[in-house]
């Protein structure tokens, strides 16, 4: 077993690692930006260490950083979690020939045969696992768009070959949005993935997305745990997971279980994976459920653990991340497929903060003014922070995660109900009214749902009577009249994170520097790069209308230049926050006197982007 795992991630993935690690008596190190400088993730490790700025490509996402990082601390192996590099081929192979670290994770030849999703498609088709009809070749031409549309009908999908998350996905309706399609798919692989290579599917038109749940050993032992089912979805994105899933005979439910066994096996693939399918919603049995006539397709393998690997747990009471380690350590399964069983029914709330009635914008600031979360019995709760933090909002929106089981699906949603009620967060919008409100929508409570269920026919109206109704305030409370007794420094040496606790009883508040080595708690730059003042630091002093940055967020495109005419509704640049593209437009027309960002740069809330005249 290892010493020392360096978890290359943060927030409540990073910390549902370390505990893992901390059961199985093995140490744990923390990477992190400046932007998670004083997050929970961090409190939780044995130590830490500063690999960079917010921006996810100078930290999260810099590989020499990482490793640089692992080799300080003597950490012996490197687990990935999810999203950032976890499916990154490059990169575990280079964790891989890094004398003294080991992966936590599948080989980078299976990442690479697997994760790729061309390469994916090839290795089920000669795995006599159903595919949708599409290419197994990229694509980097609107013509060989057109002539798919053509040979197969419209909608057509344009996904990113590292993608996941909803994200390098593009919907064509009609050959004549193929163009712009392609480069926004192509420009989000490469954002987020650092691979612009997409490939065509035929676009389904009312899915269930049922996903397959796998773990297999170095010694050729490969298991299925079951199925969940991830139909509800925004844009893509899953927002409740279950198991099992609502809408499959058990007799579907194996042949699903059984094709993603033989993908595995043909992949060569070993560690924890998903392998996901879609799954025609077309002619029901007489007890409404979808049998083993159901036309099925593989869609992609998630090449690590997945967000709602939490389900399965629950079913199964298998601990999926404490196996990871374990076979990375060489060991084998323990356990037959006969052996895994499926019992009650479970639930996974991602509980973002977003605002599901704005819909489901992204919080752009506040902190953890009230943080209560919900137990008892069939309640857990996956998070990373505690009442007081700020929100850090330079990443996902997910910042926990309830998981509610019972004895059968009814009350497990009892359960979830009551859980969720009880969750109380304030200081910023979440999710949560959402979630109650679908704990009574007859359409998700009948299993009729599919994944266009909530872009195409839930009434926003009920969206927005569950957020007047159990929306808390979102006003950030103020402290001007709290004391500081007690205080908590963190000092960096050698990049190497250290706290120490100081407490002053009667004393006034220790100001905190805004050099990243005083207390607890950052303090909030104030918006725009410069003072109002126009001082030299940087701000902008030109008289005209400025365009500032309504959230933070990376630069993906900047599309005017200094001396250009723009006319009212013109894109200036396009804005990455949380997963979503914004177009920043201009109110009124002008002259373009500064352009103050680039493509890449990333912008705070209220930095100035552009002044016109």
């Amino acid at each position: 077993m290892f010493e020392k795992v360096l978890v290359a991630n943060r927030g409540e993935i990073a910390v549902r690692v370390m505990r893992a690690c901390e059961e199985l008596g093995v140490g744990t190190v923390a990477v992190y930006s400046e932007a998670d400088k004083y997050s929970g993730f961090v409190r939780y490790a044995d130590e830490a260490y500063n690999i960079g700025p917010a921006r996810a490509a100078d930290s999260y996402n810099d590989g020499d950083a990482v490793i640089e990082a692992a080799k300080k601390a003597d950490a012996d192996a490197i687990h990935p979690g999810y999203g950032f590099m976890a499916e990154n081929a490059d990169f575990a192979a280079r964790v891989e020939e890094t004398d003294g670290i080991t992966w936590i994770g599948p080989s980078s030849e299976a990442m690479e045969r697997l994760g790729e999703k061309t390469h994916a498609r090839q290795v089920m088709r000669d795995a006599d696992v159903p595919i949708v009809p599409g290419t197994t070749e990229p694509v980097t031409d609107v013509q060989q768009i057109k002539d798919f549309g053509e040979e197969h009908g419209y909608p057509v999908l344009i996904k990113a070959e590292g993608g996941g998350g909803g994200m390098g996905q593009e919907v064509v309706e009609g050959p004549e949005a193929a163009e712009e399609a392609l480069e926004t798919a192509q420009r989000e692989g490469e954002a987020y993935f650092s691979n612009a290579s997409v490939y065509l599917e035929r676009f389904l038109d009312n899915p269930r997305h049922i996903e397959v749940q796998i773990l297999a050993d170095k010694h050729g032992n490969v298991r299925h745990l079951g199925e969940r089912d991830c139909s509800l979805q925004r844009r893509q994105q899953k927002v409740i997971e279950e198991g099992p899933s609502p809408a499959i005979t058990d007799e579907l439910r194996e042949k699903i279980g059984e094709a993603a066994r033989r993908g595995a096996e043909a992949g060569d693939y070993y560690n924890a994976g998903t392998f996901e399918f879609l799954v025609e919603d077309e002619d029901r049995n007489d007890e409404g459920l979808l049998d083993t006539d159901a036309d099925f397709y593989f869609l992609e393998v998630n090449t690590r653990i997945q967000v709602e690997h939490t389900v399965t747990e629950q079913l199964t009471d298998i601990d999926i991340v404490k196996w990871q380690i374990r076979v990375a350590a060489g060991e084998e399964l323990t356990f037959e497929q006969d052996d895994v069983e499926l019992e009650g029914h479970a639930m996974e709330f991602r509980i973002n903060a977003e605002n599901a009635a704005k819909e489901f914008a992204p919080a752009t600031g506040g902190s953890f003014d009230v943080y209560d979360p919900p137990g008892g019995i069939g309640v857990r709760i996956d998070d990373a922070h505690r009442q007081g933090d700020d929100l850090v909002t330079d990443y996902d929106s997910m910042i926990a995660k309830l998981i509610t089981s019972g004895e059968d699906r009814a009350e497990c949603i009892a359960r979830g109900k009551r859980a969720l009620a009880d969750y109380d967060i304030q200081g910023f919008p979440t999710i949560i009214p959402f979630h109650r409100m679908m704990l009574t929508d007859d359409p998700f409570l009948e299993g009729r749902h599919t994944t266009k269920y909530l872009d195409e026919e839930m009434d926003h109206d009920r969206i927005e009577a569950a957020q007047q109704r159990w929306g808390t305030e979102t006003e950030p409370s103020g402290d001007d009249d709290e004391e500081v007794v007690e205080r908590e420094f963190t000092v960096e040496v050698n990049g190497k994170r250290f706290q120490v606790d100081l407490e002053e009883r009667g004393a006034p508040a220790i100001p905190t520097g805004g050099d990243g080595s005083g207390g607890g708690q950052a303090q909030r730059p104030q918006p725009g790069r410069g003072g109002s003042d126009g001082d030299s630091d940087g701000g902008v002093s030109a008289e005209g209308q400025e365009i500032t940055a309504e959230m933070q967020g990376t630069i993906l495109e900047v599309n005017v230049a200094e001396g250009d005419e723009v006319a009212a509704g013109d894109v200036l640049c396009v804005l990455e926050a949380m997963k979503m593209e914004n177009d920043i437009v201009a109110e009124n027309a002008g002259t373009v006197t500064h352009v103050e960002v680039s493509e890449g740069e990333s912008v705070d809330m209220g930095d100035t982007m552009f002044v016109l005249d």
